[in-house]
């Protein structure tokens, strides 16, 4: 008696576990479930991208400082931070009416058919 007892509690456990344990899949299979596992990881998979951007970009950065700091000890300009006077150009034509007293640089007309 006492082992027909145990079988039968042992199949009614293994029967329970088994059905929960397909109700659980069934779930996770809906398309509901399923789309929401996909957009959970597409946020982490975006979340890992930015991060690597982010990192990259700092490093891109750090190096940039770097080689500008090489490049400006090769070059002397760190010697001497200040920067060089504007440059004026070579013919002013001060008749000209687009020419702007006063300016360093003549302006000129945007419109491509005042000439025309």
């Amino acid at each position: 008696m006492f082992r027909r007892t145990f079988w039968f509690t042992t199949g009614v456990a293994a029967g329970v576990w088994a059905t929960t344990k397909v109700n659980r899949k069934l779930k996770q299979l809906t398309p509901e479930s399923l789309a929401k596992t996909a957009g959970n990881k597409a946020i982490e998979a975006g979340h890992r991208i930015k991060d690597r951007a982010v990192g990259f970009a700092l490093d891109v950065r750090d190096n940039m400082a770097v080689r500008e700091a090489e490049l400006g000890d090769a070059l002397g300009i760190n010697e001497n931070p200040e920067l060089p006077a504007p440059r004026r150009h070579a013919i002013e034509n001060r008749n000209n009416p687009k020419y702007v007293e006063g300016s360093t640089y003549p302006t000129y007309s945007y419109n491509r058919n005042e000439d025309h």
